[in-house]
């Protein structure tokens, strides 16, 4: 009896699920799209191009990137849910130089946004894997997982290469940052928080609080940064953008500041780098390697659950690193 009650409470809470994330997505791409159509008619009625022009790249943004934002914050509600933590510990080495890279590889398999790969890095130490491989594996798992780069692909169609810049680029910065804290860092500067029963909770109820939390919470991002774009491209004037693209030295370090303060999601953020179109292509890797792994939310992040001084030494060596590898591997393949 207990086990029938057991199963259909797990069928349920995997109903309202299904329900949530069909009416959610629904309700977006129909907002999106009804403001592609009004806005432009809007704009025209205020005798303003500039207005439809931000509308047209608003909803460009926006329009593409809620498919890849529903289905990457669905599988990470699942690996959240379902998938035990136990499994990784197990499968990294003991030795921290190969845990580092192996645990940095794993996000190709283990996707997940970025709001949730503070929590699942904490956990992992909790359970005995090393802070260098559990960091790789922060700054790995929303920059190269399978959800983010069809996103980018599609993003940016006939350039395969960007698709394998960022893959390179990303994993690089990650696998480098995790065997920097292995040979620099020191763990008594981590402040991993107790666990509790919310974070331990597993099952169709854990999924479903998942996906809630971050369906809305991602997608407010993407939203925010959609209109954030299209205000960058429209309002700020061509001869001041001429002093930035017309040299990488000055282009790149900008897109990387842009993608700390924009926030954008990373199953999202290819199509505001596409949207950049006035920037180099180096520029606009950088602002997709740097921001799955550097921004305010991820900032704050980091400092409400490791602490504020590892948060700040972490976030800024990151930026670094992820700028560096973005121009090297850019000069490179791009």
């Amino acid at each position: 009896m207990h086990n029938q009650r057991t199963v259909g409470d797990g069928l349920r809470l995997l109903t309202r699920a299904v329900v949530h994330v069909v009416l959610g997505g629904t309700a977006l791409l129909a907002t999106a799209t009804v403001v592609s159509f009004l806005g432009p008619t809007l704009a025209l009625d205020l005798s303003t191009p500039p207005v439809a022009a931000w509308w047209t790249v608003f909803t460009a943004v926006a329009v593409q990137g809620v498919p890849f934002l529903l289905l990457g914050t669905v599988v990470s509600a699942a690996i959240g849910a379902f998938v035990p933590q136990r499994v990784l510990t197990r499968l990294l080495p003991r030795n921290q130089a190969l845990a580092v890279p192996a645990a940095a590889a794993a996000g190709v398999v283990l996707p997940g946004c970025e709001c949730a790969s503070v929590p699942v890095a904490s956990s992992l130490m909790r359970r005995g894997v090393a802070p260098a491989a559990a960091l790789a594996f922060l700054l790995s798992a929303p920059a190269i997982n399978p959800v983010v780069l069809v996103a980018t692909s599609i993003a940016f169609p006939g350039q395969p290469r960007m698709v394998l810049a960022r893959l390179l680029a990303s994993l690089g910065t990650a696998v480098v940052m995790g065997w920097l804290w292995a040979r620099f860092g020191r763990d008594d500067r981590l402040r991993p928080p107790r666990p509790t029963g919310d974070s331990r909770a597993t099952g169709p109820r854990a999924f479903v609080t998942g996906l809630q939390h971050d369906f809305l919470h991602a997608g407010g991002f993407l939203v925010l940064g959609a209109a954030a774009a299209a205000t960058f491209n429209i309002a700020v004037p061509r001869s001041v953008l001429d002093v930035f693209t017309g040299s990488a030295w000055t282009a790149v370090p900008l897109l990387a500041l842009l993608a700390v303060v924009l926030c954008v999601c990373s199953e999202a953020d290819a199509f505001v780098a596409a949207s950049l179109s006035a920037f180099p292509a180096t520029a606009r890797l950088a602002f997709m390697v740097v921001g799955p792994m550097v921004d305010l939310k991820l900032i704050a992040l980091q400092a409400g659950t490791f602490g504020k001084s590892f948060a700040l030494r972490f976030s800024s060596a990151t930026w670094l690193v992820a700028l560096s590898s973005s121009v090297l591997v850019g000069w490179w393949l791009l």
